[in-house]
C-alpha cells in the first residue's frame, strides 16, 4: 500500500448538509429550524435561565452565605505523598511545586496532614502540621519545621 492509495473506510465520509438549498434536498425552506419564531431567527433564542417572563428559579431562591475574605487557605498534603522523596531531603513548598505534588502555593502556605504512613526520614518545612503528622515524621526519623 502506498500513500496515494490510502482511502477512508467505507461509509466513514459523508457529504455535509447543505441547508436551505431547495425543497428537494429535504432541508430547504426553513432549513431544519421548524416554523417561524424567535428560535428560527439568526442569533435567536432565549438566554439561559429565561422562563418566558415567569420569575426565574435563580431569582425565586434566597441568597445564602458569604465568602470569608479573612479565611486561611493552605495546600493540604497528606503525609503519604512525601514518600516520593529520597531519605534526608529537605521538603519545602518550592520543592513540592517543582515535583508536581502541588500545582501552586496557596497564600497561607502548606499544611501537612497525618493521613497515611511515612517510610522516609525527611526534614519537612511547612506553615502548619497536624499532631499526627508531626508524630509520624519524627517516628520515621525526620524533623517537622514550622515556617
Amino acid at each position: 500500500m502506498k500513500l496515494h492509495e490510502l482511502r477512508p473506510a467505507e461509509g466513514a465520509v459523508r457529504d455535509r448538509k447543505r441547508k436551505g438549498r431547495g425543497t428537494a434536498s429535504g432541508l430547504g425552506k426553513t432549513a431544519g429550524r421548524g416554523s417561524n419564531g424567535q428560535k428560527a431567527r439568526s442569533g435567536g433564542g432565549v438566554r439561559p435561565g429565561f422562563e418566558g417572563g415567569q420569575m426565574p428559579l435563580y431569582r425565586r431562591l434566597p441568597k445564602r452565605g458569604f465568602t470569608n475574605i479573612f479565611a486561611n487557605v493552605y495546600n493540604e498534603i497528606n503525609i503519604d505523598r512525601l514518600n516520593a522523596f529520597e531519605n534526608g531531603t529537605v521538603v519545602t513548598a518550592e520543592l513540592l511545586k517543582e515535583t508536581g505534588v502541588i500545582k501552586k502555593i496557596e497564600k497561607d502556605g502548606i499544611k501537612i496532614l497525618g493521613n497515611g504512613n511515612l517510610e522516609k526520614s525527611l526534614t519537612v518545612q511547612a506553615q502548619k502540621f497536624t499532631k499526627s503528622a508531626i508524630e509520624k515524621i519524627e517516628a520515621a526519623g525526620g524533623k517537622a519545621e514550622v515556617m
